[in-house]
């Protein structure tokens, strides 16, 4: 039986995940986020070695931990596995080692708690009381395409001027794992704000929203960078919830407005099946029956 290919210089197996990934046929942003993660599984194998069993003993490693999620040591199992595979495939290592080995059972169920009405209604008062700087109709412009239509992080980041009709209320939005764009209606509130936000900082062409930060000023804003000025915004006003939170509030709204319609909720959310929406339904459903089951045990005190 052929050996496995033994690496002692972990500055060289660095340089080979650089070249793994960076022939992949992914999205920028999915390459850029399996850079980040090998760098765990990396150290890892430098000081366990590498043998047959590495990719088991990793899993191992990651179930131990107990500072982070199930989602996130998914995360890193999957980008150590397609690492192995990608190493296999060019002949770099003699087996594929990730095979018959699972990635961790996850609930589907919400572990985290959407923005509540209340929020939004403190949130959306502090906006009003803003004065108008570029600064803040920035902030207003992204907190509305948050609010009112639901984009992902990403969806709002990539979106340039051209991609936004205000005269039709209308967004070509490049959605989650798609190559292409679909047209989003735009609430008015949203449409009014936009109009706002380009006025007032003279955005004809380009990116929609650009960093001000001093180390990347006028260039694209990154997820990384939308999620900077929201968590700033969330902690002055001591909303302690995500960014994703919005599109939570977003799609709990919906289902609460259409009854649990879902396949006229997912137009608007554009979720590609209804098995996230149904989970988002049954948490609606629960919190409505809350009051019954509260009922059944009346008069029982201790």
């Amino acid at each position: 039986m052929n050996e496995i290919t033994v690496y002692d210089n972990l500055t060289e197996i660095k340089e080979k995940a650089d070249k793994v990934f960076d022939f992949l046929d992914v999205r920028e942003e999915t390459r850029a986020d399996y850079k980040y993660r090998i760098g765990l599984f990396l150290d890892f194998i430098s000081e366990k070695g590498f043998n047959r069993n590495i990719f088991l003993e990793y899993k191992r490693y990651l179930a131990e931990r107990t500072d982070i999620g199930i989602s996130t040591k998914n995360k890193y199992l999957i980008t150590a596995k397609v690492f192995l595979r990608e190493l296999n495939k060019q002949g770099i290592i003699s087996a594929d080692i990730t095979q018959n080995i699972k990635v961790f059972s996850q609930n589907k169920k919400h572990k985290k708690e959407g923005i509540n009405d209340s929020e939004i209604l403190l949130l959306t008062e502090n906006m009003r009381s803003l004065s108008p700087t570029s600064q803040n109709l920035r902030l207003k412009a992204i907190l509305s395409l948050l609010t009112l239509q639901g984009l992902r992080e990403i969806e709002i980041v990539r979106l340039d001027v051209k991609d936004v009709d205000l005269a039709n209320r209308v967004a070509f939005i490049q959605g989650k794992g798609q190559d292409d764009k679909e047209p989003v209606s735009l609430h008015p509130e949203t449409v009014k704000v936009l109009r706002e936000y380009m006025k007032a900082n003279k955005i004809a062409d380009g990116a929609l929203f650009t960093s001000q930060s001093n180390n990347s000023i006028n260039k694209r804003l990154t997820t990384r960078g939308l999620r900077g000025i929201v968590k700033e915004i969330l902690k002055q006003l001591a909303i302690d919830k995500h960014v994703h939170g919005f599109r939570h509030y977003f799609t709990t709204k919906l289902i609460k407005t259409y009854k649990g319609d879902l396949l006229e909720v997912a137009r608007y959310t554009r979720h590609s099946g209804l098995e996230m929406l149904q989970v988002y339904n049954d948490s609606v459903k629960k919190e409505a029956d809350l009051p019954r089951y509260y009922s059944a045990f009346d008069g029982v005190s201790f």
